[in-house]
């Protein structure tokens, strides 16, 4: 077979330029999974970021609250070191049923041996004073023992015996011996405060009812005694 030397004749492919080619399609496809693997990389941390952020402002709005699930309508100032916190060594304070009177090294008393029948601490406001070892009970069940005196103002008594009810695990009542005009008591706690809209107040009620300090967690704040014993 001739052919006409007028005329040029087909070249055969280059295989470097074929290779080249190849290499560059490579090259590409591998570019766009690694862009793929990135932005999906970059939306799971984002959705971790948001579920995070969700999960952040649930527990914040859960502390904004007060023990029993009343609304803090003094903001968000429950947490934190309590200024003035008086502090016992658990340990070392009585938890004995007693029949008698106890000599106790604090008044109000935090803690020590104790009657054996506690004084109703579901929101209870008493108007009388009440045995300390009726009421140190109540503290080891985990309550609040708001006490005042008569330097403490009408006014501040009325509001926090509103808070009181409101409350849970608190129970308020006078104390004429002690040194502050209005006294928060728990097991091995105690803070003198100003008045009934000291922050301390929100503090004391969010970090020790039922908190940490608790020698019986889940004993019942009713079911004792619901009147001052004669």
């Amino acid at each position: 077979m001739s052919f006409d030397p007028r005329f040029p004749q087909p070249q055969a492919p280059d295989p470097r330029a074929r290779a080249t080619r190849n290499r560059a399609i490579a090259i590409g496809l591998s570019a766009a999974v690694v862009a793929g693997l990135v932005a999906f990389g970059s939306y799971l941390l984002l959705e971790n970021s948001e579920a995070n952020e969700k999960s952040a402002d649930a527990s914040a709005a859960q502390d904004g609250k007060h023990p029993g699930g009343h609304g803090d309508s003094h903001g968000n100032a429950t947490g934190g070191a309590i200024e003035g916190l008086r502090s016992w060594d658990a340990a070392k304070l009585g938890r004995q049923h007693v029949a008698g009177s106890v000599d106790y090294p604090m008044k109000p008393p935090v803690g020590g041996d104790h009657n054996q029948s506690w004084m109703n601490c579901d929101g209870d406001v008493y108007e009388k004073a009440l045995p300390d070892v009726n009421a140190v009970h109540s503290l080891e069940h985990g309550a609040v023992w708001v006490t005042y005196n008569g330097k403490a103002a009408d006014a501040d008594v009325a509001a926090l015996a509103e808070r009181v009810k409101k409350t849970p695990f608190t129970l308020m009542s006078p104390y004429a011996g002690q040194e502050g005009a209005i006294m928060l008591s728990a097991w091995g706690k105690q803070v003198a405060v100003d008045s009934a809209d000291d922050k301390r107040v929100d503090q004391f009620l969010a970090q020790y009812v039922q908190g940490a300090q608790t020698p019986e967690p889940g004993a019942p704040c009713t079911g004792g005694l619901a009147t001052v014993p004669q």
